[in-house]
């Protein structure tokens, strides 16, 4: 299935993407999708129904993140060996983890705003995983039964912010906008095998980066192991776990968002996300949605 959610920020219904490409409307059988939606016996309510018995939704107008009630958003640093390269730090013997506020989760389409003292902004290309029911301690073998499904990220970051202010990654990770997700949440039945995932990142119609999920370190079931280890992960927590290489940090001379481009990105079963980057002005929270 390929679960989303559509409508004004905060007003959000739930919806699914039929195999004719018709979305449906999913709010007479669920009120939202969010961390009990996801769970093995929720996703097991929705894949019985017959989705051409729900009500096609016409003019959607935004479409708003896949689900709602994100508890944690934890992300993987250097997962391929070649972005590691590019960006010239060593190749990790364990993932590294850190985290994004999930106040800069965004609709996959609603633009990026660069922060106030933004010199350094970067975009990264994602495969995204949605936990389904509780994990700790988990095996390796059993990992991939605890992932309700799959989503697109834009891992937007501040380099400065990132690598220049100190030793935590995460000031330069977790700015507002920072974290588009969606269009989709793809239930892993429809991905088989998350790590033959090609994925791509354009800036201004220029390819910036190509790159397939074969080339991860840590897989997402070594991650999903990995991290129960130190982290119980819940119902509806997002991991994002890692970019291919051509980040703009890594590109001789490295090239930044200033403002005014346009990103679209795209992995293998994922569906696609289009941003446009806005320079950071006076008075623009004032109105932006909470």
């Amino acid at each position: 299935m390929k679960l989303l959610r559509y409508g004004p920020s905060g007003q959000e219904r739930p919806g699914l993407l039929d195999s004719d490409g018709v979305i449906r409307d999913l709010s007479g059988v669920i009120g939202d999708i969010g961390p009990d939606t996801i769970t093995p016996e929720g996703l097991a309510k929705l894949a019985a129904l017959d989705a051409s018995s729900l009500p096609p939704v016409g003019e959607t107008g935004r479409i708003g993140t896949p689900l709602t009630g994100i508890g944690k958003f934890i992300a993987v640093g250097l997962n391929y060996s070649d972005h590691a390269i590019e960006s010239g730090m060593a190749i990790p013997k364990e993932p590294i983890l850190f985290t994004k506020a999930t106040s800069c989760i965004v609709g996959p389409n609603d633009p990026i705003v660069l922060p106030a003292d933004a010199t350094k902004a970067d975009w990264e290309v994602e495969l995204g995983f949605v936990i389904g029911k509780p994990a700790r301690y988990v095996n390796e073998a059993d990992a991939l039964d605890y992932v309700a499904g799959y989503v697109l990220i834009n891992d937007v970051s501040e380099r400065q912010f990132q690598l220049e202010r100190g030793s935590q990654w995460d000031k330069g990770k977790g700015c507002d906008t920072f974290g588009p997700i969606g269009p989709y949440l793809v239930t892993k039945d429809e991905i088989p095998d998350p790590q033959v995932l090609g994925a791509w990142l354009d800036v201004d119609g220029k390819r910036m980066q190509t790159g397939n999920t074969n080339t991860m370190i840590f897989g997402v079931a070594n991650l999903v192991a990995y991290i129960s280890r130190f982290i119980t992960l819940l119902p509806g927590d997002v991991v994002t776990t890692g970019t291919p290489p051509g980040v703009g940090f890594g590109m001789k001379p490295p090239v930044y968002l200033k403002g005014g481009e346009v990103i679209t990105l795209g992995i293998d079963g994922l569906g696609e996300q289009r941003q446009e980057v806005r320079a950071f002005t006076d008075g623009f929270w004032e109105t932006y949605p909470a």
